[in-house]
């Protein structure tokens, strides 16, 4: 499957099954997909965000989704605990590059966003 193999789908889907593994209670979100491939590979992740596009192509596809990612199985994986703290944190996610990169790009856009949110507001408030 394509999107099995993209490193951020890889990604999402260790950090998941860590989480489910460990009994964390938080949900792991997948956005940013840039085909179809990459959703199917995510395929029982907690929530992702599919833009319209995306969502179409799938609705508009013949194949069964069918879920990847399971609970049990994630909850009975070899995954033991790990404990950071913040000199060995900030050196584990230095040396994730997927992460680093993906943080930083995601801090970036949602900067980019807020920037042209606040526009858009004051060109409401001043009826523009």
């Amino acid at each position: 499957m394509a999107g099995a193999n993209d490193p951020g789908v890889q990604s999402v889907e260790q950090i998941w099954r860590y989480f489910k593994r460990q009994g964390i209670a938080t949900e792991v979100m997948g956005a940013s997909f840039r085909n179809t491939g990459q959703i199917v590979a995510l395929a029982g992740c907690d929530p992702l965000t599919i833009s319209p596009e995306l969502l179409a192509a799938l609705q508009a596809g013949k194949a069964t989704v069918t879920p990847r990612l399971d609970i049990a199985a994630a909850r009975d994986a070899d995954l033991p605990a790990v404990h950071f703290d913040e000199p060995a944190f900030r050196w584990a996610l230095n040396e994730d590059a997927m992460a680093t990169e993906k943080l930083a790009e995601g801090i970036r856009a949602f900067a980019a966003d807020a920037v042209k949110l606040d526009q858009r507001i004051q060109h409401l408030i001043e009826g523009t």
